[in-house]
């Protein structure tokens, strides 16, 4: 999974955002916000990641059990799909 070309990530004032740059700003109305957690996540999709590697990665960088991590691997991936930012 890969998250599409023209959308960033970013510290706003404590807070991380996702926005549209380039042609993505005409496709996508707004910002989507992240917590800690989400932003982990986001700056994976952006490489390009698979679902078991996200768990993973999750796991291995917070105190987190496998069962948790792909509980909240699998919502935050269907939170990215209904803002249809997958390549």
């Amino acid at each position: 999974m890969k998250i599409k070309e023209g959308y960033i990530l970013r510290n706003v004032a404590g807070s991380f955002v996702v926005v549209p740059i380039g042609e993505a700003a005409s496709e996508f109305n707004g910002m989507m916000n992240l917590n800690d957690t989400g932003a982990f996540l986001f700056e994976k999709l952006i490489d390009g990641i698979e679902r078991d590697d996200l768990i993973k990665a999750l796991t291995d960088e917070y105190d987190v059990d496998t069962d948790t991590a792909s509980k909240d691997v699998d919502e935050f991936i269907e939170r990215v799909k209904k803002q249809d930012l997958f390549e």
